[in-house]
């Protein structure tokens, strides 16, 4: 939605932040681990039932509304148990973080 993947010039792009409508199917799950993580994330669950996987635990979102926020130098991955849609900002928005699709 906002980043710093938009454009320069379009007034979504944003190295401040960034917003992300994530839709994942029932057992989509991050191909890699983040590691090295450098920016603060805030991750909010719309619809479904998601893991978040972190070093000491997974914590696991099941009601609209239900959040989870970490900062920078926190592993993560994540997991949906059920279809589901999740609305992510990060602070800031960097590139670097997409997993390379798979050959």
């Amino acid at each position: 939605m906002l980043g710093h993947f938009r454009p320069a010039g379009d007034p979504r792009h944003s190295t401040d932040v960034e917003i992300k409508w994530g839709r994942h199917p029932k057992g989509d799950r991050r191909a890699r681990w983040v590691t090295g993580e450098e920016r603060t994330a805030l991750l909010i669950l719309i619809s479904g039932r998601f893991h978040v996987e972190l070093p000491d635990r997974t914590v696991v979102l099941t009601d609209p509304g239900d959040y989870i926020v970490w900062g920078r130098g926190v592993d993560h991955s994540w997991l949906a148990e059920e279809e589901s849609v999740v609305l992510t900002v990060r602070w800031p928005s960097i590139p670097g973080y997409k997993v390379p699709p798979q050959p």
